[in-house]
């Protein structure tokens, strides 16, 4: 009987056993049930957001895919209407390496490399203020020159393009009022070029056959104009910058010197406006003629140095 009861109490005790463990089975299924039921919400939560977010940054991707390659895109946009704008300027006014090309010998930035000669060249006179200062210098030295004449300043001032004519330099076509040309149409143009004509011929009695478009700038329907009229468009290789911002005549000869060699066009101005000190080229003109003499080079006006008439 005690064995009896003794099994008796361990199969209890087993039953029981497995009783709690089932409960606690039960508990934790139904625990994780409920967990899996709390937690869901928040799993579709994050799920339902997610893809919203990914969707956004999609659409941002699409039309902004980072934010370099719009910028790309307009960087290319901004070069392509850069060129634009310059193949414009090229069908309208053209380089000048390109329109030296296109119109040999009509269109002139230098002369011939084989020979150690120079000519300067004059724009804007005639200025009562400076013009005659030049001379004297050019005189003194017995240096000929070639001057680029505004035909309105010719009419107020005719004594100095006499003396010009005088003295032994030649006169060139430097328009009527120094207009922007490339901005003129074909009969403004030309209206620019006849008038200064007229009023060079009344004066001194010769027609210039050389024209300088200020500021350099031509259309290339304008030089081939010229070309039918007997023209000359010279400009230069050598750039004085004289007008630009009043420079000492140090300033004058070192800029000068950055493109000089032999057939070099050298341009400087002997006239200016109102507020322009033409000094630094004034002082340096001596200075020029003497070392450009000490290099060996001649100083000769353009129609020597182009081997072309100075008058039509």
């Amino acid at each position: 009987m005690p064995i009896l009861n003794k099994l008796l109490r361990i199969i209890t005790s087993i039953t029981v056993a497995a009783g709690i463990l089932a409960g606690a089975e039960t508990a934790a299924s139904a625990s994780s049930i409920s967990a899996a039921w709390i937690l869901e919400p928040a799993k579709q939560t994050l799920t339902n957001s997610q893809p919203k977010q990914k969707q956004s940054s999609s659409r941002q991707r699409s039309n902004n895919p980072n934010r370099n390659k719009p910028r790309a895109k307009a960087k290319k946009v901004n070069r392509s209407g850069k060129r634009n704008i310059k193949r414009a300027n090229y069908a309208e006014g053209m380089s000048w390496v390109h329109m030296q090309k296109k119109f040999p010998g009509t269109f002139v930035l230098s002369g011939s490399r084989d020979k150690r000669k120079v000519a300067l060249t004059f724009d804007d006179a005639p200025d009562p203020r400076v013009t005659p200062v030049i001379l004297n210098t050019l005189s003194k030295h017995r240096i000929r020159a070639t001057f680029f004449i505004v035909g309105d300043r010719a009419a107020k001032n005719p004594e100095l393009v006499k003396r010009i004519i005088r003295e032994g330099h030649v006169i060139g076509n430097h328009s009527y009022n120094h207009a922007v040309l490339t901005k003129l149409p074909l009969p403004q143009f030309q209206q620019q070029i006849w008038k200064t004509d007229g009023i060079i011929k009344r004066i001194a009695g010769v027609s210039p056959r050389l024209v300088r478009p200020p500021y350099g700038e031509m259309k290339p329907q304008q030089v081939a104009w010229g070309k039918q009229n007997g023209f000359t468009v010279v400009n230069w290789d050598v750039d004085s910058e004289d007008w630009r911002n009043n420079p000492s005549s140090s300033r004058v000869i070192a800029n000068i010197k950055k493109t000089l060699q032999p057939g070099s066009i050298i341009l400087q101005h002997a006239g200016g406006g109102d507020r322009q000190n033409l000094s630094g080229t004034i002082d340096a003109l001596p200075v020029l003629i003497e070392m450009l003499q000490g290099k060996g080079y001649e100083i000769v006006t353009l129609p020597e140095l182009l081997g072309k008439k100075a008058y039509r």
